[in-house]
């Protein structure tokens, strides 16, 4: 993670030089706000990742000799069979196209967001997982 915290910095220094140049040439507040903005969410991620990766261990590409395979392993569980992703994805079409066709169309939308958000975030608390 060292790495990407400094690539993440210097991205921000550039971006910064950059914001101050475009903001002395063009007076033009939007794109140099925009820029600043880009500054300051670049530096944010790479404070977060310089200042995580003091605390967890050296990955394989914090070392120069390392092979693709030492990171090789489990990456973490993905639900193989899930169709909230499909409800929320409608739903949240349909919310967009109430921006569009008009306001009463959210009365569809918000359900079905609702009902998708439920079941991905209780997915896997049915039969024996169940609290009661």
């Amino acid at each position: 993670m060292k790495v990407q915290g400094k690539m993440f910095i210097w991205l921000a220094v550039f971006i910064l030089v950059m914001a101050i140049v475009y903001g002395v040439w063009s007076k033009e507040p939007a794109g140099t706000t925009a820029l600043f903005l880009a500054f300051g969410l670049s530096m944010m991620i790479g404070y977060y990742l310089a200042f995580t990766a003091r605390r967890v261990d050296a990955l394989a590409q914090d070392n120069k000799d390392a092979d693709v395979a030492d990171e090789a392993g489990e990456v973490g569980f993905f639900s193989p069979h899930s169709w909230q992703p499909l409800a929320l994805g409608v739903g949240g079409a349909l919310a967009f196209l109430g921006v569009v066709f008009g306001w009463w169309l959210l009365y569809f939308s918000a359900p079905i967001i609702l009902i998708g958000l439920w079941g991905w975030v209780f997915e896997y608390y049915h039969g024996e997982n169940r609290t009661q």
